[in-house]
């Protein structure tokens, strides 16, 4: 059901179409530093990584975007290193020297993802226990039938929109607009919302010139749903948080949410194109899930080696002088976590050809105390929509030679940039659950036009009696249903 909100103002507008604007930028910068931004590193993140490591060993100094030093850690053990100790490379971004001395523009595309938020992903300590706690209590509220629900409804939606053509384009179509359509629901957050941020989320994590804009959008639309959740509270994540005895104010309540909904939709796309990809370019991997030889949770743990869904995650902040991976690193110095870099770590996988179905101690979802909390979700969402989506179209195959399909990459992610496939054509039966949401949405919009008709007689029955201004009534928004259904129309 579309919730109106309940100051009558209109839902905010999301940001324009948001090209990269992209400038030559050399490989190489100030003091002869590789740049982890530009054509270089965005064609071959991989490649880049490798002669990072061939150069450096398992930290190696980098440059991000404005050139601001950084240290990127390469090594399985030295990430581990990093991640499990706090004491010595804090969370807290606010540490990192080019901070301090307010080299950082306040336009700088660095600054959505590392400029410090009042969340436990920025926090240690007796801090982020209280901040992680509330999150945890809130996340795990969620039972994985409840989920699938939404994710199967959802699916069997996107389905039916090319189910009739026999062909489809499933990043586009499918992986870049299940997650946030879940995710909006987790979050208590208006249906037609999703559509929408899936825009605004991609271009946030790319860093582009309007990542800034990009965010704003995003805050803008929580901000609206905590003003909801606080007049109508409901069984949802933003609810849960506002209710929870570690008492987050509201700032507190929007940035958790705002890291939540970025992190899973981003990694969940990346999980859900690259599991698909797998499986439709590798025949042994079909047929061990076919075969019951292996089940498809399993088979994410081998995508997670080897296509971490964020390939490096920013970062930490050194508290002192210390060493990591033979590199001097000076207190306020600031690190990458390479998870992609970690996963292909010759010390812990000399053979990348060997299976590794089911396990799980890859780096995709971090360790210690800031392990990924929402990451039994994604993996839920991507296994329930590939499991949905196999099902409905189970003679689903690639359209185009593998060879032929094509990343983009980022400083942070790697996507995968279309999955053209092909099927029998055939009508896909609506999911009751939308059945049954379009019936309360009906219901709603008849219960509100009878609100509207009973406050106009109001209205002028108190015009009569001593004129005064109309109520103003908030303006009918198309459902997320007709905004999904035109953006793949055009």
């Amino acid at each position: 059901m579309t919730t109106p909100f309940p100051d009558g103002a209109a839902a905010p507008v999301p940001p324009p179409g948001c090209p990269a604007h992209r400038h030559v930028v050399e490989p190489i910068g100030p003091g002869g530093l590789r740049r982890l931004y530009g054509p270089e590193a965005e064609a071959d993140p991989a490649g880049l990584y490798e002669k990072l490591r061939a150069e450096y060993g398992d930290v190696a100094p980098v440059l991000l975007h404005g050139d601001h030093r950084a240290w990127l850690i390469l090594g399985h053990a030295a990430n581990i290193t990093a991640l499990r100790t706090p004491s010595l490379f804090s969370r807290d971004s606010r540490l990192w020297s080019a901070f301090r001395n307010n080299e950082i523009p306040p336009d700088s595309p660095l600054l959505p993802v590392v400029a410090w938020q009042p969340i436990c992903v920025f926090a240690d300590g007796e801090e982020h226990r209280r901040l992680r706690n509330a999150l945890l209590d809130g996340l795990n509220g969620f039972d994985r039938r409840g989920i699938r629900r939404h994710v199967r409804r959802f699916t069997t939606d996107l389905v039916q929109l090319f189910g009739p053509t026999g062909q489809a384009e499933l990043i586009t179509q499918f992986a870049e607009h299940l997650p946030m359509l879940v995710m909006t629901k987790l979050l208590g957050m208006p249906d037609e919302y999703g559509p929408q941020l899936v825009d605004a989320a991609r271009d946030l994590v790319k860093g582009t010139e309007t990542a800034v804009a990009s965010n704003e959008y995003v805050v803008a639309s929580l901000r609206r749903t905590i003003a909801i959740k606080h007049e109508s509270p409901g069984d949802d994540l933003t609810s849960r948080l506002l209710a929870h005895p570690a008492e987050l104010t509201d700032d507190e309540v929007m940035e958790h949410l705002r890291a939540v909904l970025l992190a899973a939709n981003e990694s969940t796309v990346n999980l859900i194109a690259d599991s698909l990809k797998m499986v439709l370019t590798d025949p042994r991997f079909r047929a061990h899930l076919s075969g019951g030889q292996m089940t498809l949770g399993e088979a994410l743990d081998q995508v997670l080696w080897d296509s971490p869904p964020m390939s490096l995650v920013a970062g930490r902040c050194a508290t002192a002088d210390t060493e990591l991976g033979g590199q001097q690193i000076k207190a306020g110095d600031f690190l990458l976590l390479g998870l992609a870099a970690g996963n292909v770590d010759p010390v812990v996988r000399p053979d990348l050809s060997t299976p590794l179905y089911g396990n799980r101690s890859h780096l995709s979802f971090g360790a210690g105390p800031h392990e990924c909390p929402g990451q039994d979700i994604g993996r839920h969402i991507a296994e329930a929509g590939i499991d949905i989506l196999l099902t409905l179209l189970p003679d689903l195959r690639l359209a185009v030679p593998e060879e032929e399909l094509t990343w983009t990459s980022a400083w942070i992610s790697r996507h995968l940039t279309a999955l053209p496939v092909e099927f029998t054509a055939h009508e896909i039966e609506p999911d009751p659950e939308s059945v049954a949401e379009a019936e309360r949405a009906t219901r709603a919009r008849a219960k509100e036009e009878r609100a509207e008709e009973e406050r106009e007689l109001a209205a002028r029955a108190a015009e009569a009696a001593a004129p005064a201004p109309a109520a103003t009534v908030p303006a009918q928004r198309r459902s997320w249903w007709d905004v999904l259904t035109g953006l793949f129309r055009r």
